[in-house]
């Protein structure tokens, strides 16, 4: 499985940014996906969660600003990032795998919220 993210930047406190991951390779269309980002000197946190039916979950920091989405037919998963604040600044890495599982990660993507 390989997962490919895209969509980081840099963006002023209050913006927005749209982050996509594309995935290839066996059974990517039953897998849950997710978001989870490490900021400098934190450790990786879960940001959101998707199962295969669109069940969703989040983070207490992300809720009602972030929100995550998939196409299965195309293998895509995507994190919609609204109201971004500073402390939202970390590399985001997508991840996939069976619920219990997600064990297949991404190289991370950068973004950084500038105040």
């Amino acid at each position: 499985v390989q997962l490919v993210e895209s969509g980081g930047g840099s963006v002023q406190s209050g913006g927005s940014l749209r982050l996509s991951c594309a995935a290839s390779g066996d059974f990517v269309g039953i897998y849950a996906m997710g978001w989870h980002r490490q900021a400098p000197g934190k450790q990786r946190e879960l940001v959101a969660a998707i199962s295969t039916s669109g069940t969703t979950k989040y983070a207490d920091s992300v809720k009602g600003r972030f929100t995550i989405s998939r196409v299965n037919a195309e293998n895509m998963v995507y994190l919609e990032m609204n109201s971004l604040k500073s402390e939202d600044t970390a590399v985001y890495y997508c991840n996939a795998g069976p619920e219990y599982a997600m064990d297949y990660w991404g190289k991370g993507t950068l973004v950084t919220v500038s105040s």
